[in-house]
């Protein structure tokens, strides 16, 4: 299927008339080749000959027969790498799109059940474009080689006779036969010999990922690791992971060696093998020294062409390889998360919550969740001690959190969620202001810096720089109620969103926020009294074992229902809990 899809997919026309143009320049490789190996016969028997004549003419075909090689190789490169790009390009698209869609990326980081997802998509996807069609032109091209210089064996080997058991046997094309014999043995020692590259390759390509998740992490939290002086644990755990790549290179060291002895055996050898048959026959007056030449020259590049799998035998173990990781990784893309948590989004503005507990992903119960209704303009505190599942619940008001059950209806709208550390994209200060919509203009993003005493910044407001270096936790986190007046959400979820700053700004911030947008709902989590007089609700967080008596609110009425997923516009009929 990985292989396939693209063949079948919109852009299979201009794909397959591309290879088509590829192979067509291959076959023009192919005629240079034979007609080469027809003038080596020709030009030797001149010499042999003294026909000095034939040499000026022999030259000429000799340079148009390079011409045409140099030309179709040159092209056949060319094209076979736009090809490669094009195939690349969509394959990337495709698994972007899985990747993105429906928060798979944060539900496989979550679960750790496909390693290096970005490797994936970054280098084994060029794998897979590169080495598959790559393979596939030269196996293309070496059938055509064999079937060529198949013709040309048989014409010029005549017959073997052979006295076996009494009996006198003679063998036509007897030069072809030896060829394909020795070519077949050949690939039979190279399979047996070489089969454990394939799972060193893959191991290889997972270590070598491991190596590089480890120094991205020492770059993005050098700060931290200087602050704890943990340069020593931190040159421990990159020797461990170098470690591994170490020792499984052992591996593919040893391998590497037997098949490259095995394959540089095979080529000489090939050498004599031909030179034992074709030499009898010379000097039985069979063949002049020009048929020599070209039964030697054919007898190799059939072997070469029959070699295919011996000689590509690394390239198809990483492939396989390759392949192996991404058959892994587009299951886990097509694999649909369940929960017994319902978010269903609604054209009512009130939140509201129903019968809610969040679990553990081992399935022990977190927290339980009161029956809520929050109105629009509403603003929420979220109490609990620490660990009790206070961030879980914005996490499952988002639908990021699957374990537990219960149900949720949210209203459909804008909504930013603010964690302690904000993402802070590439790009400049206006692309993060903007992040995730288009640019906003330059003058409204100018009073909002202001506003949330970030002036001195205004100079760079369109300049780009590594942001999430040069801010400080504190500047983040302005940057971040920055955005909200920018983007005006329906609702703001603030994750201890001010922990970074000092009583004085954060106050200043929540004061902005309720002032500037009275129609927001905002949903907090903190442990600052001093923010409690800006929320007119607390939600405490209590043990999951009676849902909707944590709060010492009354539950909703049985007959109050939240509408199925399919009809999200139904208006839910559930009544405000009070706090």
């Amino acid at each position: 299927m990985l292989l396939g899809a693209y063949w079948r997919s919109e852009e299979k026309w201009s794909a397959i008339g591309l290879l088509a143009l590829v192979i067509l320049l291959k076959m023009g490789t192919v005629y240079a080749a034979v007609g080469i190996s027809n003038w080596q016969r020709n030009f030797f028997d001149a010499l042999v000959d003294h026909r000095r004549e034939a040499i000026g003419t022999l030259m000429l075909t000799l340079l148009l027969l390079v011409s045409i090689a140099v030309l179709a190789k040159a092209f056949s490169v060319w094209f076979s790498q736009l090809l490669t790009l094009r195939w690349r390009s969509w394959l990337v698209d495709v698994f972007l799109r899985r990747w993105l869609h429906q928060r798979a990326y944060y539900r496989l980081e979550k679960s750790a059940q496909a390693d290096n997802p970005d490797q994936r998509i970054a280098e084994d996807l060029r794998l897979l474009a590169e080495k598959s069609l790559e393979l596939l032109l030269e196996l293309i091209t070496n059938v055509a080689n064999a079937i060529s210089f198949s013709v040309i064996l048989w014409g010029l080997s005549g017959t073997l006779p052979l006295s076996l058991l009494g009996f006198n046997v003679e063998i036509p094309g007897y030069m072809l036969w030896v060829g394909i014999a020795y070519a077949l043995f050949g690939s039979l020692v190279m399979e047996k010999i070489g089969r454990p590259l394939v799972g060193l390759g893959y191991q290889q390509q997972r270590y070598e990922a491991d190596f590089r998740y480890q120094l991205m992490r020492m770059r993005e939290n050098a700060e931290q690791i200087a602050f704890y002086r943990g340069e020593g644990e931190e040159n421990r755990r990159f020797r461990a992971a170098f470690g591994a790549i170490a020792h499984n290179w052992r591996g593919l060291m040893l391998y590497s060696k037997r098949v490259a002895f095995t394959e540089t055996l095979y080529i000489e050898a090939g050498s004599f093998v031909s030179y034992l048959f074709t030499v009898p026959r010379y000097f039985a007056g069979q063949l002049t020294i020009g048929g020599v030449m070209q039964m030697s020259t054919g007898f190799a590049r059939l072997r070469t062409a029959l070699s295919w799998f011996l000689f590509n035998y690394q390239d198809l173990a990483l492939l396989r390889a390759v392949l192996r990781r991404l058959r892994e990784f587009d299951q886990l893309l097509s694999q649909q998360e369940s929960s017994n948590i319902r978010v269903t989004p609604t054209a009512e503005r009130t939140l509201r919550t129903r019968g809610l507990c969040l679990h553990l992903p081992n399935g022990a119960p977190l927290c339980a969740i009161p029956d809520i209704a929050i109105s629009p303009g509403e603003s929420w505190v979220i109490r609990g001690h620490s660990g009790s599942g206070k961030s879980t619940l914005l996490r499952a008001l988002a639908g990021l959190w699957p374990h537990g059950h219960g149900e949720i209806a949210f209203p459909a709208g804008h909504t930013l969620f603010l964690p302690q550390k904000s993402y802070l994209p590439s790009g400049t200060l206006r692309d993060i202001l903007s992040y995730p919509g288009p640019a906003l203009d330059g003058e409204r993003c100018r009073d909002a810096m202001v506003r949330v005493r970030l002036a001195h910044y205004l100079p760079l407001l369109d300049k780009t720089d590594a942001w999430e270096k040069r801010f400080s936790p504190g500047e983040q986190q302005r940057l971040a109620f920055a955005r909200v007046l920018l983007q005006r959400p329906d609702c703001v979820f603030l994750d201890e969103a001010t922990s970074a700053l000092d009583q004085d700004t954060e106050s200043h911030l929540y004061q902005l926020l309720r002032e500037t947008l009275p129609e927001t709902t905002v949903i907090s989590i903190t442990h600052h009294e001093n923010l409690a007089h800006w929320h007119s609700h607390t939600l405490p967080i209590a043990p999951c074992d009676h849902p909707g008596d944590a709060a010492g609110e009354p539950p909703l009425q049985q007959e109050e229902t939240f509408p199925q997923r399919d009809t999200p516009s139904e208006t839910l009929s559930a009544a405000r809990a009070q706090p």
